[in-house]
């Protein structure tokens, strides 16, 4: 009989990565804070756990560029910030609920796609403004854009 692993702090580390299908959007976390707002926290899964990765200049130019273009269309961003394993990011909003969060980042990868610049790839906005690759978030997006349809089915 196999143990169950023990529960952890990190609501992402009680994920099981091997019985996901990337691309996805998920409900990460829900937090109501003492005034009432609720803080609702969204894992964007790009690539399959495990099996691949995006790379670091991709990376970092999706977290300006989705971080930047996503507040022309809400306020209610908070943070989007890149998963260590390189496979997603994590949105953090204040009140955005799953379907109206999916249709900001429809709208948001779509700004992606006709960018002609990485926001803040340089030296005096950017600690690594070196580190960018316009093209290579551009095909990211497209690629998860091209699996719209698949972003609600997280279970392999």
């Amino acid at each position: 009989m196999t143990e169950s692993p023990q529960r952890m702090n990190v609501e992402s580390f009680n994920l099981d990565h091997t019985a996901v299908r990337a691309p996805f959007v998920r409900i990460a976390d829900r937090k109501r804070l003492p005034g009432g707002d609720e803080l609702i926290k969204y894992d964007v899964r790009f690539t399959q756990p495990n099996r691949s990765h995006l790379e670091m200049p991709t990376v970092h130019s999706l977290e300006h560029m989705v971080a930047e273009l996503m507040r022309n269309h809400t306020d209610a961003l908070v943070d989007f910030s890149p998963m260590g394993c390189q496979t997603g990011f994590y949105a953090l909003t204040l009140g955005v609920e799953y379907d109206d969060f999916l249709t900001l980042l429809e709208q948001t990868l779509t700004d992606v796609l006709s960018a002609r610049s990485v926001p803040a790839a340089n030296e005096v906005q950017c600690g690594w403004g070196a580190n960018h690759s316009l093209s290579g978030a551009q095909d990211a997006a497209k690629e998860f854009l091209a699996h719209r349809d698949e972003w609600r089915d997280i279970d392999a």
